[in-house]
């Protein structure tokens, strides 16, 4: 076995995982071998680090510069490719940098470049603006999702990006979208394509489901009351729409959390957090939640609106039935509304509330201390079980960042544990503990 092999085998080990997935293989392979590659598949297959492992592959360990820019077209996604790069343990630094942060926090994390960078592509033209970026050793350029940044108006600062970048001669592109243009200004000029989006199994239903009247409201809730204590994403167009059928669930004692894109960052990555950790089982979301964001598996998406277009209603579905599982997308239609030409094979089906969803068991505790006090999640399980007196199957989701860490415990024993843990030591750290 090769050094390189065993390698990336300490990285799977450490992210849990048994083997890579055909896709990841294909990927690594070309990866390594070509300089232009474009990858399409479908969200929740693992192309990040499809394209992490190989890149992470041929870094230059002497080399205390920028290697590899990612950018990608949302904070979610930036923060998420950080979290995979972290967690594979690599020991090559890895900083993201995004809208709606601080710019002093980039300034201290660039000041030792990292051989890994990610951001968005306004934050990163920022930077290559203001030269706080050394682009010698930048050989290495990932535009990930990158129909998605087109589309939503970066279109601009990526030209000016890839015109700073003189030294870059791997491009990698990647998007969970079929046909897409690659624009002249990325140069590509003979990429390998692997394209895995045909080879999904189609395990989604497709189900219609009519309202009365044009509000939809009350059809929804009685589709939650169908549905049950299942998990799911309900789609809207707008955030003002977001806010009216946010303010009816609350009415009616459906607990959700909210995303969408004019949200202070903070609260996007808290409601995200309580999505994954079972907190709360219904994201009531934009289409910014579609593609790019870290979520689990889910049993069922939502069309409140309809979305605009084609590739837009594919990512909303493509959140459930992933991975080989079933999932159900369901179109609410007002009876007097026509479905777009996009929308087809949804078989119509009747509703019977049958109880309203329960609240979730848990709740998300908020800890004040992280890695870089080098707390670890074992850690903080000991503290939850030792002194806090949790059973096993009482600790929840635990999340790990870089200056805190999120907990999912039991909500009934909530304030308990607050009381019980709060100011207690962590490692060297006294934290402080309180509800999210």
């Amino acid at each position: 076995m090769t050094s390189r092999s065993k390698d990336q085998q300490a990285i799977l080990e450490k992210l849990g995982i048994d083997q890579l997935n055909q896709m990841q293989l294909d990927a690594h392979k070309a990866i390594l071998s070509n300089n232009e590659i474009v990858l399409l598949s479908p969200t929740g297959t693992g192309k990040t680090l499809a394209f992490l492992l190989p890149i992470i592959a041929e870094l230059d360990t002497a080399l205390e510069q920028v290697q590899v820019l990612i950018l990608a077209p949302s904070r979610e996604l930036a923060i998420q490719i950080e979290q995979v790069c972290r967690e594979m343990g690599s020991g090559f630094k890895v900083n993201a940098v995004y809208g709606g942060r601080v710019g002093s926090k980039d300034k201290i994390e660039l000041a030792r470049p990292p051989a890994i960078l990610i951001g968005t592509p306004g934050r990163i033209a920022d930077h290559l603006r203001r030269d706080t970026i050394s682009v010698q050793n930048l050989k290495t350029l990932v535009l990930d999702e990158f129909d998605k940044s087109l589309e939503i108006g970066f279109e601009q600062e990526m030209i000016e990006i890839v015109e700073a970048l003189p030294f870059v001669n791997k491009k990698i592109l990647t998007s969970a979208t079929q046909h897409i243009q690659i624009p002249d200004f990325v140069g590509i000029k003979n990429a390998e394509k692997l394209d895995y989006l045909h080879e999904t199994p189609d395990l989604l239903k497709l189900k219609t489901i009519i309202s009365p009247s044009k509000d939809k409201l009350k059809t929804l809730l009685k589709l939650l009351a169908y549905i049950g204590d299942a998990s799911g994403i309900i789609f809207c167009n707008f955030k003002d729409t977001i806010q009216y059928v946010s303010d009816y669930l609350y009415e009616n004692n459906i607990n959700h959390a909210c995303f969408y894109g004019g949200m202070e960052q903070k609260n996007r990555e808290q409601a995200l957090i309580k999505f994954r950790n079972g907190t709360h089982r219904l994201l009531l979301a934009t289409d910014l939640a579609a593609r790019g964001i870290d979520v689990p598996e889910m049993d069922f998406i939502i069309h409140y609106q309809l979305p605009l277009r084609k590739h837009e209603f594919v990512h909303r579905n493509g959140r459930t039935a992933r991975m080989h599982r079933n999932g159900t997308a369901y179109v609410l239609k007002w009876k007097d509304e026509d479905l777009p030409e996009f929308i087809q094979d949804a078989e119509e089906q009747e509703i019977m509330a049958l109880h309203a969803p329960e609240k979730s068991k848990w709740a998300t505790l908020f800890v004040s201390g992280g890695k870089k006090d080098k707390i670890s999640k074992g850690d903080i399980a000991g503290l939850f079980f030792k002194q806090g007196n949790l059973e096993k199957d009482e600790l929840g989701n635990i999340e790990l960042k870089q200056d805190c860490a999120f907990v999912a415990v039991p909500q009934q024993k909530s304030e308990e544990l607050i009381e019980t843990l709060n100011n207690t030591r962590l490692k060297k750290k006294k934290v402080r503990i309180r509800l999210l």
